[in-house]
């Protein structure tokens, strides 16, 4: 997979930093997509770099066509083409549905919905045959827990988009799936939460622990490349069993 080109959307950190690094491991050259943080944009492309691999950085914000047009272009100016997309960039915000401040929803449907939309437009249209595109999605929208309403609603179009692609690109030998994790031990994640919540979400698995950006990157790995060429418009829970 040497000449195979990705793009991973919210690549600077947490489970997108966990999947870029991996997908340059396999021998992918990477595009590191980002919204704000260029250092850390910068340290994931160092590090992918020191490994002998290529890697470069784009930013873009995921819900601007614009940007998200100018950040396709580069990855095919730079390396001459894409064969894989992973759609991590996202937003979370909680609060019962009561008492849900309508701007933050707003910002929330945003990044989560329409950027994946956005995304995905593009990634149809970029896409080499023999490619992937992997949205992520949250386990969040089968477990409902509370203060969780607008991100898992906006994630449960994430998947509906997702099934829908699946089948529109009929023909194209591309094939599109959804990564849903669990509770996962990110920065995003851990925000705000003390031990005792954190101990809690970690007991819910049988396996009895949180899961990592690792294990979900596993996964998407697996998607990305020829072991999972006959996976195609599904949806998968990466959270250690949590019913």
């Amino acid at each position: 997979m040497n000449d195979r080109v990705a793009l991973v959307t919210g690549g600077s950190r947490g489970i997108g930093r966990a999947v870029a690094t991996r997908l340059a491991s396999d021998g992918f050259s990477v595009v590191v997509g980002y919204a704000g943080n260029a250092d850390k944009a910068a340290s994931v492309v160092a590090e992918i770099s020191s490994a002998g691999r290529n890697a470069i950085a784009a930013r873009a914000d995921v819900a601007d066509e614009t940007a998200v047009t100018a950040m396709f272009d580069l990855a095919e100016q730079t390396y001459g083409g894409l064969d894989v997309v992973v759609h991590a960039a996202g937003i979370v915000g909680l609060a019962p549905l009561a008492d849900m401040d309508l701007a933050v929803l707003d910002r929330v449907v945003r990044t989560n919905l329409r950027g994946t939309f956005v995304v995905d437009q593009q990634a149809v249209r970029r896409v080499r045959r023999g490619g992937a595109i992997i949205n992520l999605s949250s386990s969040i929208v089968g477990l409902a827990f509370p203060a969780y309403g607008a991100y898992a609603a906006t994630k449960g179009g994430v998947e509906a988009l997702t099934l829908i692609l699946a089948r529109e690109l009929r023909g194209r030998d591309v094939t599109v799936n959804a990564v849903a994790p669990g509770p996962t031990a990110t920065d995003l994640f851990l925000k705000g939460k003390d031990e005792e919540a954190v101990a809690r979400l970690a007991a819910q698995p049988p396996l009895e622990r949180l899961g990592t950006p690792h294990d979900v990157a596993e996964v998407v790995a697996f998607l990305a490349g020829p072991a999972g060429r006959w996976v195609n418009g599904q949806v998968l829970r990466v959270n250690g069993g949590i019913v």
